[in-house]
């Protein structure tokens, strides 16, 4: 490759060294702890002690809020150097929690950073980069289509000093977590205003009186914890007007904010568990032995290997293009390429992982393999984040408009 384009520049290039021999020494050997759950009841919701231990060591190690560029406390990474080191923390779905770089806070700690006040910043912002506290983000709602967030009914009144939260939220990631202090929440403090402009966030901690953390969510039977996706009612939950971020009728500039940073990592991820699918089909094929050859013989096997590392490929590249163009011309600038990586990647990524099911049989299915809650994790991005179908439309509105 051409010099000029090498895509991992000198300047992190040491870090990524480094984020690759911790991965190899603390993350991998640890993964089936670090993801087990076979704990019952409310002790599933606390964070182990190992994996206390492993943050403890990588925030020693300066591998620490990776994706953090808005003061000393990160590493000052543009996004596309980011991405190299996205990829690695995504082989695992262990990993990011680790290194403090795992949804949903790094979505919030940008909110915060970019749209909160000091106060706000020294009570939620300062936690979170320490990794001493979670955070949650509460917009979908089960009565509503949340696609169209336009159809969001929770209730945020203003009542003198305070504002009063009164709704119910459902996939929540992260409030299931004893960690988890504080909401950021979204709703309607002004119906009558402009069907954009109805929309507010506030920051609700979770302790206030009338918030209630009614289930936990699983996907596909998964219920990840310690984080979990939770159902939760706010029922007149009373909190301090000062706790509103940047102002009434924000809160689409907000998400849109949020959004953009928030949807390019988890693709970045999502490029790691490719490549490492991609790995661990072609052990298996090599390994495996069935009607006197190896998988590796097979054509239909060999097919799908090669198909895999076309798509991955197309996946990388869509997901450094929306970076790249992030960093040039800002997140808003950068929405096509966003939506078109958003699209793409948990796509082809979970076609490529549903082979390597297919080539490791029954063991592919179990919880001996990381391979069946990859794909749970990759099938619940097609919908979190927005549907594949919005993105599309949004694509093709911008599409039409250029060719009108």
């Amino acid at each position: 490759m051409n010099a000029m384009f090498d895509p991992v520049a000198d300047r992190i290039a040491a870090l990524k060294d480094r984020l690759e021999a911790f991965m190899a020494e603390h993350v991998y050997p640890n993964e089936r702890a670090l993801l087990s759950e076979r704990q019952e009841g409310v002790a599933r919701w606390e964070p182990s002690p190992l994996l206390e231990e492993l943050k403890g060591r990588a925030r020693g190690e300066g591998l620490w809020n990776l994706f953090y560029n808005h003061g000393p406390e990160g590493q000052g990474l543009s996004n596309y150097e980011y991405t190299h080191l996205c990829e690695l923390l995504g082989r695992s779905l262990a990993a990011p929690e680790v290194f403090n770089c795992n949804a949903p806070d790094v979505g919030n700690m940008e909110i915060l950073a970019q749209y909160g006040t000091d106060e706000q910043k020294r009570c939620w912002l300062a936690p979170l980069l320490a990794g001493e506290i979670r955070s949650c983000f509460a917009m979908t709602e089960p009565a509503v289509a949340s696609s169209d967030a336009t159809n969001i009914e929770t209730e945020i009144r203003r009542d003198g000093d305070d504002y009063v939260v009164t709704g119910r939220k459902w996939w929540i990631t992260g409030a299931m977590s004893s960690r988890c202090k504080v909401a950021i929440v979204m709703g309607k403090s002004d119906p009558s205003a402009a069907r954009h402009k109805q929309q507010s966030m506030i920051l609700v901690p979770m302790d206030t009186p009338g918030v209630k953390v009614e289930r936990p969510l699983s996907v596909y039977g998964y219920e990840h914890p310690p984080l979990g996706h939770a159902e939760i009612v706010f029922d007149g939950a009373r909190v301090p007007a000062a706790n509103m971020l940047l102002g009434e009728g924000r809160g689409f500039e907000i998400a849109q904010g949020r959004l953009g940073p928030g949807r390019i990592h988890h693709c970045m991820r999502f490029i790691g568990l490719g490549e490492r699918a991609i790995e661990t089909m072609c052990r298996r094929a090599t390994d495996r032995k069935a009607f006197g050859s190896t998988l590796a013989e097979m054509g239909g096997v060999r097919q799908a290997i090669g198909q895999s590392r076309c798509e991955i490929e197309q996946a990388r590249l869509v997901t450094l293009k929306a970076a790249w163009t992030m960093d040039r011309a800002g997140a808003k600038a950068a929405r096509n390429e966003i939506a078109v990586a958003k699209i793409v990647v948990p796509t082809l990524v979970g076609a490529i992982i549903d082979r390597a099911i297919q080539v490791h049989g029954g063991a592919g299915l179990s919880q001996d393999v990381f391979l069946a809650e990859a794909f749970a994790e990759t099938r619940f991005l097609r919908i979190g984040d927005g549907p594949d179908e919005v993105h599309r439309e949004a694509l093709a509105r911008a599409e039409l408009a250029r060719h009108a």
